[in-house]
């Protein structure tokens, strides 16, 4: 796959969320860090994501809550190497009531690329009922709030065109 046409400098200018320098237990036989520790990059990565609206561990112990992934497309588009740093961005997308819509971006901060990209639809879930359910008003506001700044950027996001929240 071709990747996106969205320069570094915007995608920098995004929070940075996760960082990591890769070890050598992610190396597979081909020599670079295999496809399973991408996906668990970008889940750790999630966890400071939701934090920033006010979804972090102590919220869900509190209020009997946690959150689904209902939906995500990973995009592998350079070689990440062990001893390579990355920097995961995030970007919100979208938002209805009970779900967020966002994408994440993995730069390999040695080689100066973007690496991978990661799509996720997110649900707010109430884990007495283990359903789906809507989002607090004080952690809608925050989200929102993010929401606003993402939505004004001067570039697209390159979406799939299949998932919204």
């Amino acid at each position: 796959m071709k990747p996106p046409a969205v320069p570094l400098e915007a995608i920098r200018a995004l929070p940075a969320i996760f960082r990591q320098t890769i070890p050598e237990t992610y190396q597979d036989e081909n020599g670079h860090m295999n496809m399973r520790w991408y996906l668990a990059l970008f889940d750790d990565a999630g966890y400071p994501l939701s934090a920033s609206f006010g979804l972090t561990g102590e919220f869900h112990t509190q209020h009997d809550s946690g959150g689904y992934d209902l939906e995500h497309h990973l995009h592998y588009l350079r070689e990440v190497m062990v001893g390579d740093d990355v920097t995961i961005y995030a970007r919100l997308l979208g938002r209805s009531a009970k779900r967020i819509h966002y994408m994440m971006f993995m730069v390999n901060e040695m080689r100066g690329a973007l690496a991978a990209t990661f799509e996720c639809v997110n649900s707010f879930a109430d884990m007495r009922t283990r359903r789906t359910a809507p989002y607090p008003s004080e952690i809608a506001a925050r989200i929102d709030a993010l929401l606003a700044v993402h939505q004004v950027l001067d570039w697209t996001a390159p979406v799939s065109g299949i998932m919204s929240a």
